[in-house]
């Protein structure tokens, strides 16, 4: 039996944008997030985080305190009667940082080894899933795995959405104003 997985990007779309979060303190979940996730574990899809945290390989906060920050946001949810299922993170960066945090990796968005590691562990049928994210980056890996993409306004979606889209190879299979939004709208179409 295959599994289907919403992949969320983390910042700009599940919590808010605020550069390079190097403290639990700073972070902060949207106020629709935990609803959102909550629609995601009901519908029994899985509720997958894939982000790119590069602030790791550029020293900006250690892969413990990314750990700590995982950890705030899976509270906040469970607090609230929601669960991620997993988190997947990049730490790499092809320029910045030192080995082994400086990588050209394949785990890096839009590159798919992020999804790709999902599916091999929850047995998923990516063309059954879905990638929500604020950055067209996150669109393009959900593609390069032949699951569909919800670009949403929050975060740099907008920014990214109404100045850089007819640039964009191939267009999101929706656009959403936030989390929830897409969330709807993927369950209500999927089928």
């Amino acid at each position: 039996m295959t599994n289907r997985a919403i992949f969320l990007d983390r910042d700009g779309t599940l919590n808010e944008e605020d550069g390079y979060i190097s403290s639990p303190k700073r972070f902060r979940l949207y106020s629709f997030a935990a609803e959102a996730v909550r629609l995601i574990n009901q519908s029994g899809w899985k509720a997958i985080v894939l982000t790119n945290q590069s602030g790791v390989a550029r020293g900006y906060f250690t892969e413990n305190t990314l750990i700590e920050i995982h950890e705030r946001m899976e509270e906040s949810l469970r607090l609230q009667g929601a669960r991620i299922d997993a988190i997947y993170y990049c730490a790499h960066h092809p320029d910045y940082g030192s080995p082994p945090y400086r990588l050209d990796c394949d785990c890096r968005k839009p590159k798919p080894g992020l999804a790709e590691r999902a599916a091999r562990d929850f047995n998923l049928d990516l063309n059954r899933c879905y990638s929500i994210g604020d950055r067209y980056r996150d669109i393009e890996s959900g593609h390069a795995v032949g699951a569909r993409g919800v670009i949403v306004m929050t975060g740099f979606g907008r920014g990214e959405y109404e100045n850089e889209r007819q640039r964009w190879p191939l267009q999101p299979d929706h656009v959403a104003e936030d989390l929830l939004e897409a969330v709807k709208l993927v369950l209500r179409n999927a089928g």
